[in-house]
């Protein structure tokens, strides 16, 4: 590392760490502020409030980062440029590439370590935070539902059931169409209601429709109880989805996205947060790039001009996400455009900015 990017990074470094700092502070009090009538309405102690804000601190450092990033970068090149040691830089030969190469080395490894920490520990947290939160303030959350139609994974089995009690994990009015490999009616059950136990549905005070190929005929019969190993959908497919994806991991969005697809629910608006887990995990690697080329633009005020330029920057970056989330949503463009199209933007916006960047 030359002596020109250590002296870029001992100024940056600091920056960064005081802007995360604030930023990180910024969110907690709105947090806090925004349901602190709730907490005197349940007489939450400030234990229990300090709790839940230490869960939410992961969540907020996730959001801080780019913004702090932003911040950092501008600001350290402005002070470059503020007190003319970028015309030195530039005037010895070194290119504006060159000189804010680390800034892009670390963007990209933040994007990557984001990812991983927004998995591990970001994830986990927030979802503890929002459970500690409904406790402590009283919310009550239901998972059963009523009028639930699922299928298996592979079509064969079709179930549609009246009502689904999630405390009893109990399905009530339930009928089970199974059909063969070829996808041709094999059997029927009607049920008053089935319990889950061992992995598998039983169902109680039944009526069993069967057919037999060879006679053409429908069977019928009556049975106390009835059980197969076909039928072992998973009690949370029957759930309500109260839940978001920003709560879960990878592979629970995955699994997730692939169940309320399989009960014919709209599933673009969890496919495309899905997607956006990767897409914004890339954000620190934007930030680098644009704030490269916006660091040089400042002389004059260059606290307040970046302090300015990362929160414009950041509102329009999510806005640009929220308006390509709702037109896929809608089905105006695919969940993979929704979730990438604002990164795209914004990664052609850079080096445009980059390109034209004052050298």
């Amino acid at each position: 590392m030359s002596i020109i990017h250590r002296m870029l990074l001992r100024t940056f470094v600091p920056l960064f760490l005081v802007a995360m700092l604030f930023f990180v502070l910024l969110l907690q009090l709105i947090d806090v502020f925004s349901s602190i009538w709730r907490y005197f309405a349940h007489d939450v102690t400030l234990l229990e409030v300090g709790r839940i804000a230490l869960l939410y601190l992961p969540k907020c450092v996730a959001f801080s980062l780019p913004v702090a990033f932003l911040f950092a970068i501008a600001y350290t090149l402005g002070l470059f440029y503020a007190n003319n040691e970028l015309f030195a830089i530039f005037g010895s030969g070194v290119s504006l590439y060159t000189l804010v190469t680390p800034f892009l080395l670390l963007g990209a490894a933040l994007s990557a370590a984001g990812f991983l920490f927004d998995d591990a520990v970001v994830i986990p947290t927030f979802r503890q935070k929002n459970e500690a939160y409904a406790r402590a303030v009283k919310l009550i959350t239901s998972l059963s539902q009523s009028s639930v139609t699922v299928t298996s994974p592979d079509q064969r089995v079709v179930y549609q059931a009246d009502y689904y009690n999630d405390a009893q994990k109990r399905l009530t009015g339930l009928t089970v169409v199974v059909r063969g490999p070829d996808m041709r009616f094999e059997s029927r059950v009607d049920a008053a209601y089935a319990d889950w136990a061992a992995a598998r549905w039983v169902l109680h005070d039944c009526r069993l429709f069967t057919w037999d190929p060879a006679t053409k005929l429908l069977g019928e019969e009556k049975r106390a109880s009835y059980e197969s190993p076909l039928i072992d959908e998973a009690p949370d497919t029957f759930k309500k989805l109260s839940r978001s994806v920003d709560q879960m991991n990878r592979g629970e969005s995955l699994r997730y996205v692939a169940n309320i697809r399989r009960a014919g629910l709209p599933f673009r608006a969890a496919l495309t947060d899905y997607y956006r887990k990767f897409s914004f995990a890339c954000t620190p690697l934007i930030v680098a790039l644009i704030a490269s080329s916006l660091g040089s633009t400042f002389r004059k005020n260059i606290l307040l001009m970046s302090l300015l330029a990362a929160l414009v920057i950041s509102v329009t970056f999510y806005v640009a996400q929220m308006v390509a989330a709702i037109l896929s949503k809608n089905g105006y463009i695919p969940p993979l455009a929704g979730a990438w199209s604002p990164f795209t933007l914004f990664l052609v916006l850079g080096f445009m900015l980059f390109r034209t960047a004052r050298t």
